[in-house]
């Protein structure tokens, strides 16, 4: 087992922190499955419209947050309906795709940090540490504070943590 190879001071840290490392985590595959579509969309059918390519990046990644969020991350958190739970979580994601959207609109339309008045080299990487940089950053703080507020606001089995607590102390 895994646990078993970890140090206890390390050990009793993730366990603290397990809901914001799996939510991390789902983050990240959500940040490599934008990335990916972002720029494979961009370079392709949604050639000279990055802000589109990149919407329809988060929105498919928002889709594969929910369900690993759900049923992963946030799993010992509940309390609402399944229903009025994925709404909430979508009008989240709605507000952090808003968010995650603004440091690329800044950059391409204020900045003006696009093809012809820059490289297309200097336009991918500004495009790249806007979006999925910044933006990401910016708007995983806003999800994080959100989901735990709103959409998955209740412990429902709050004696895991205690259980575990309990665990380490009698090794």
């Amino acid at each position: 087992m895994v646990a078993a190879r970890v140090p206890r001071r390390m050990l009793s840290v993730f366990v603290r922190n397990a809901e914001l490392l799996k939510f991390l985590t789902v983050g990240a595959i959500a940040f490599v499955t934008t990335s990916v579509l972002f720029f494979g969309l961009k370079w392709t059918v949604l050639d000279g419209k990055p802000v589109t390519a990149n919407v329809v990046a988060v929105l498919v990644a928002t889709v594969l947050s929910y369900v690993l969020n759900r049923e992963w991350a946030f799993t010992a958190r509940g309390g609402r309906e399944r229903r009025h739970e994925a709404a909430l979580f979508f009008l989240v994601a709605g507000v952090g795709m808003a968010i995650n959207q603004l440091p690329l609109a800044v950059s391409r339309y204020v900045l003006d940090l696009q093809t012809p008045h820059v490289s297309p080299l200097v336009e991918n990487v500004a495009d790249f540490i806007s979006a999925m940089i910044i933006g990401t950053l910016i708007a995983t703080v806003f999800r994080w504070w959100a989901m735990r507020k709103f959409v998955f606001p209740q412990l429902v089995v709050p004696e895991i943590e205690n259980d575990i607590r309990v665990q380490e102390n009698q090794r």
